[in-house]
């Protein structure tokens, strides 16, 4: 007797037959098979033929959801325009009706997906604490690198952009300021801490217990063997209420709401944006750091702004505060330098 395999419709057949002559559960206990499997070729079977014994496709018949063309092109278009935003940031963004998990697997589809580059470092998530916060009871200030980007690298040397990001960002809600330079200074440091802390006080944002948070880096302190406090920490502690503190040597998860901005305009802004000279630079970094302090939702915080979450704690807020435009921090302090030191050739002294 040949042994027939049971994907096969003669087998299937052979099945139907059986439990027409003694019944459903004897041909499940014959054929080694389920009650249920029996009964399924039973219904499907077209008397005296082989016919509904195939295997059936187990999509449905009548799917609520159907992709047009139309949506398929536009994921794939603001894929391209927006390479490092996700699936859930351009769902909300875009309203788009179709699921985060069909346009993953659209983009997927087109090779369009892309391995991040990666930190190594696991930074630590303390959101609850520091959402009891007050505005501005810390604010975290950090310089990052321009020159490793590779989509940016080419229009730093084409254009003369600058290669040195100033940043400070709100722990509690995330807003963020921003500011260049081509290099990291302790002179530049200071001015960019010195505008911001006058901003906010111009804003009516009054420290109380506040500290300016950052690392050990000679852009700070000064030199390692210093006696006396750096020109930074007398700007900082110039302002009543505020404090300049610094991280432990090599905890840099302590600088992780800062870190993660860093790595949030690197993927949003640098890696997308084409930049025809330094001005043009200038007006989109202006565009997206009102975007990002305005309208961009956080997803760690709730899925809210970080100007709605300082509304929230005090709805008296002044709606000044988000819009502080970035500047080019060594054209400021030469300008400056030279307002203040009239007549003559002079180099002015980094403070």
């Amino acid at each position: 007797m040949i042994k027939l395999s049971k994907d096969s419709r003669q087998y299937r057949f052979e099945v139907v037959r059986y439990a027409k002559e003694h019944g459903v559960k004897p041909a499940a206990r014959h054929f080694s098979t389920t009650p249920k499997t029996v009964r399924k070729w039973l219904k499907r079977h077209h008397p005296n033929s082989l016919e509904g014994l195939s295997d059936q496709s187990k999509a449905p018949k009548n799917p609520k959801t159907h992709i047009t063309e139309e949506q398929k092109n536009q994921v794939i278009q603001l894929k391209k325009l927006l390479p490092s935003f996700g699936a859930d940031r351009i769902k909300h963004l875009y309203q788009l009706k179709i699921s985060e998990k069909t346009i993953r697997k659209i983009w997927r589809q087109e090779g369009l997906l892309k391995t991040k580059r990666r930190k190594h470092k696991t930074k630590q998530n303390l959101r609850e604490i520091k959402a009891k916060w007050k505005s501005f009871e810390q604010i975290s200030i950090d310089t990052k690198d321009l020159i490793d980007i590779p989509e940016y690298w080419p229009q730093i040397r084409k254009a003369r952009l600058p290669k040195v990001q100033y940043t400070a960002r709100d722990v509690t809600s995330g807003i963020q300021f921003i500011a260049y330079a081509d290099e990291r200074s302790l002179c530049y440091s200071t001015l960019f801490v010195d505008i911001i802390l006058n901003h906010l006080k111009a804003c009516q944002v009054h420290f109380k217990n506040s500290r300016a948070q950052t690392d050990n880096g000679c852009e700070f302190i000064g030199s390692w063997n210093a006696r006396n406090d750096s020109s930074f920490t007398k700007t900082v502690q110039s302002f009543k209420g505020i404090i300049h503190t610094t991280i432990p040597p090599g905890a840099h998860t302590w600088q992780s709401d800062v870190e993660t901005a860093h790595r949030l305009i690197e993927d949003e802004f640098y890696e997308v944006e084409n930049f025809q000279n330094k001005q043009d630079f200038l007006n989109k970094a202006t565009a997206y750091n009102l975007w990002f302090n305005i309208a961009r939702k956080n997803s760690y915080k709730e899925n809210k702004t970080p100007w709605e979450i300082i509304k929230e704690k005090n709805q008296k807020a002044n709606p000044n505060i988000p819009l502080l435009p970035p500047v080019f921090l060594n054209e400021l302090y030469y300008k400056k330098s030279n307002n203040q030191e009239p007549g003559g050739y002079h180099v002015g002294l980094d403070p």
